[in-house]
């Protein structure tokens, strides 16, 4: 690791000053992946700014919308008794997403900006277009078994490692981030960016903005909802393929549905045409099919991660049909 610059910021303000004025400095959160990225040579900031006092860390809102301060740990989100009650899927991602010991320290805003888990990523001697623009993707020709069949380029194959992401996007939640004199709300869906030839541009962040809050629609109530990872191992294993979802079911008919893919995309992975397949049908496996296979479209295998793209079909039937039992 080399050595850096420590400050610890004691105000919004502050913090956001010290960062813009630095090309070389970032922020510190948690920090579970980003000192990790750091030891492995891949991080390379010369200054620090820690916010972990930040008064960033409350849960708030009110019988529409759940207000979450970037700095409330993955633990404390889970533990939140709305969103055990009113989003089931939120919760269950954070459970999934980590092990008990990160979740104490891991921060949510962190978690939405995770970088991926891509081994060529986390290595310096292997050729990254993330990590180094230009240099090429080694993944292409190499083991991608994990990677992903939608969103990917030529210039990077990449997934996205966030579990409770899937769901936040799936939900229409929102990101409040914070600059210099300026303040601007980005829903998740248009905050993070697909590879194409810039996979080294990740979001929609400019240097020195920070996420201070996200703002999460609550589900009415009677909606059912869950997430589902399918993983190697049960413990502490990233996503082949995961879903969110969301179905309100009354009178034998899905009245809302809503619906997102991890572990196959650049991205945390929207399917409005899915949702609209199964808003107005009626709950059975024909139709669950169909949100599948749309859900899918356009999905692009390698040799090593086509495989993927039936998992995940078959990973939305078998969420979408858990739902439609409970309901």
């Amino acid at each position: 690791m080399r050595s850096f610059t420590y400050v610890r910021a004691t105000g919004v303000d502050e913090a956001i000053a010290e960062v813009s004025a630095d090309p070389e400095a970032a922020f510190l959160a948690g920090g579970t992946t980003q000192v990790d990225l750091m030891k492995d040579e891949v991080f390379r900031p010369l200054r620090l700014v820690d916010i972990t006092r930040l008064p960033l860390r409350e849960v708030s809102g009110d019988d529409d919308t759940l207000i979450v301060g970037a700095l409330t740990t993955m633990e404390e989100l889970a533990a939140h008794d709305v969103v055990a009650r009113r989003l089931p899927l939120v919760r269950q991602a954070l459970l999934l997403g980590a092990s008990p010991q990160l979740r104490h320290m891991a921060t949510v805003g962190g978690n939405l900006l995770q970088r991926t888990r891509c081994r060529y990523f986390r290595d310096p001697s292997t050729a990254c277009n993330k990590r180094d623009p230009g240099a090429g993707c080694a993944a292409l020709d190499g083991f991608h078994r994990m990677h992903a069949v939608l969103g990917a380029s030529s210039w990077c194959v990449a997934t996205h490692a966030s579990d409770v992401a899937v769901p936040l996007t799936a939900l229409g939640a929102s990101v409040r981030i914070r600059g210099q004199g300026a303040e601007r709300m980005v829903p998740l869906t248009e905050f993070y960016r697909v590879p194409g030839e810039t996979p080294q541009v990740e979001n929609v962040l400019e240097h020195g903005e920070m996420i201070t809050h996200l703002e999460i629609p609550l589900l009415p109530r009677g909606t059912r909802s869950g997430y589902l990872k399918v993983r190697d191992r049960a413990s502490y294993e990233f996503a082949l393929a995961s879903v969110a979802a969301a179905l309100l079911i009354d009178g034998g008919t899905i009245r809302a549905a809503h619906l997102a893919l991890g572990g196959v995309g650049t991205v945390p992975w929207r399917v409005p045409r899915a949702e609209e397949l199964l808003r107005g049908a009626a709950p059975d496996r024909e139709v669950f099919a169909a949100a599948a296979e749309a859900a899918l479209s356009g999905a692009v295998g390698l040799p090593g991660n086509g495989f993927k793209i039936e998992l995940g079909r078959r990973a939305v039937v078998r969420m979408l049909s858990i739902l439609s039992e409970e309901s």
